[in-house]
């Protein structure tokens, strides 16, 4: 396997998180070191205290959103092998990779777009409300825009979106909306590997 073989097998599942999450054995020592370095109470898991002293986390102006996917429904701390598996939602897609096997990784682009959706979709109903994405939006435009022009870019959103007119945006309805939550083009047109990267191997 190349470097560090050895010592990926002293980390939890190490050989299955190769495999299921596309990272190489050298990527993986080097989270495992970064999670060992933010379980600063060596407890093996971390919680969202710790996540918010990663300072690409603390500056996003989504980042509470993003350490919340961190964490299962219910549960107040991550372990290595979940953190490994958010974490690949954010790794650059393989192209050497067949199309089938792609599509079966994290960071595949529709994998990558439904962790996106999850951002929004905080009832974890399937459908992204005008009040969800206004808090988004509000999180990711900041002062930059008054409260109406908000609540007229989260309309045009919704009206542009929902296909069914539902007043709310489904997942398949993100997935192919004119709008773009990223950068208002479309979701199709959007590099999602570029749009979601944390860099995170240091």
């Amino acid at each position: 396997m190349g470097i560090g073989s050895s010592s990926v097998d002293t980390i939890p599942e190490g050989e299955q998180l190769i495999k299921e999450t596309g990272f190489s054995a050298a990527h993986l020592l080097r989270l495992h070191e970064r999670f060992q370095f933010l379980d600063r109470d060596n407890r093996g898991e971390l919680r969202s205290d710790d996540l918010e002293a990663v300072s690409e986390l603390a500056l996003n102006p989504i980042g509470d959103r993003i350490i919340a996917a961190f964490f299962s429904p219910g549960k107040q701390s991550v372990d290595f092998p979940s953190f490994v598996r958010v974490l690949a939602h954010f790794r650059p897609s393989d192209v050497k990779r067949s199309r089938d096997a792609a599509q079966q990784e994290a960071n595949s682009p529709i994998r990558k777009l439904r962790f996106a959706f999850q951002m929004y979709d905080q009832d974890g109903d399937g459908k992204i409300s005008r009040d969800e994405l206004l808090q988004v939006l509000g999180a990711m435009m900041g002062l930059q825009v008054t409260e109406e022009q908000l609540q007229s870019i989260a309309d045009r959103a919704i009206q542009e979106a929902d296909l069914d007119r539902d007043d709310a945006i489904s997942f398949d309805e993100f997935r192919k909306a004119a709008p773009c939550f990223f950068c208002l083009q479309s979701l199709e047109k959007v590099n999602i590997d570029h749009k979601m990267s944390i860099r995170f191997l240091k």
